[in-house]
């Protein structure tokens, strides 16, 4: 784990965004497509500690940004070409524009400064969709990634932001996966490799502490 220091300077609140990848209903609420995947997010505190890390960007000045994967009910210009895509078309819930599935699921509280991005293809938050340039518009150089899953959005969110020249901060007990035991695999062995781990409360005590005034 990163000294506080060294955290402490990671996460100027002028140059901090806060991503939340897929924290959306039809994923990790009551009623999701992939219960297994919300149980190990709800079950194993991992949905609360984004709630807190975000409640702590809101007071704090951090910008917050939610990443939610959705598809037209059409189904047009939705991604077909991995097993992953098609595979989904045949779930019982749908991610579909405009539904409850689709709503950033409780406990996160969304706030009127937030910015909700939403894409119709791909496995990245980032890649081809609005993330990237409104992060270089609101001056981001490190970037806190949470959420579902470690098995596929949120290794792609990290390789993503640090081949964009971001800082990726990754605080290990505000992501999951699945099985159980392959989200600390994947921390180790991959993203420990690229971005910076640490904890949810690490990251608190960074973002909760007086800070100069934050941009406009």
């Amino acid at each position: 784990m990163p000294a506080h220091a060294e955290l402490s300077e990671l996460l100027d609140p002028r140059t901090t965004v806060l991503l939340t990848v897929e924290c959306q209903e039809g994923v990790v609420g009551a009623d999701s497509a992939l219960p297994e995947l919300a149980a190990e997010a709800r079950a194993g505190g991992v949905l609360a500690n984004i709630a807190r890390l975000v409640a702590a960007a809101h007071e704090g000045g951090v910008q917050v940004v939610h990443a939610i994967a959705e598809r037209r009910p059409d189904g047009r210009g939705a991604s077909r070409n991995a097993r992953l895509f098609r595979a989904a078309e045949r779930l019982p819930v749908q991610q579909l524009s405009g539904t409850p599935a689709v709503r950033v699921a409780a406990p996160i509280e969304v706030a009127e400064e937030d910015l909700v991005v939403r894409r119709l293809h791909g496995l990245s938050p980032l890649q081809g969709t609005d993330v990237d340039p409104l992060l270089r518009n609101l001056g981001c150089r490190t970037l806190i990634v949470t959420g579902v899953s470690a098995n596929v959005a949120v290794p792609n969110a990290v390789f993503d932001a640090v081949n964009r020249g971001y800082t990726a901060v990754v605080p290990a007990d505000a992501i999951a996966g699945v099985p159980s035991d392959y989200t600390p695999a994947m921390i180790r062995h991959t993203l420990a490799l690229v971005a910076t781990v640490a904890t949810t409360d690490e990251v608190l005590a960074c973002l909760t502490r007086p800070r100069g005034v934050r941009r406009a």
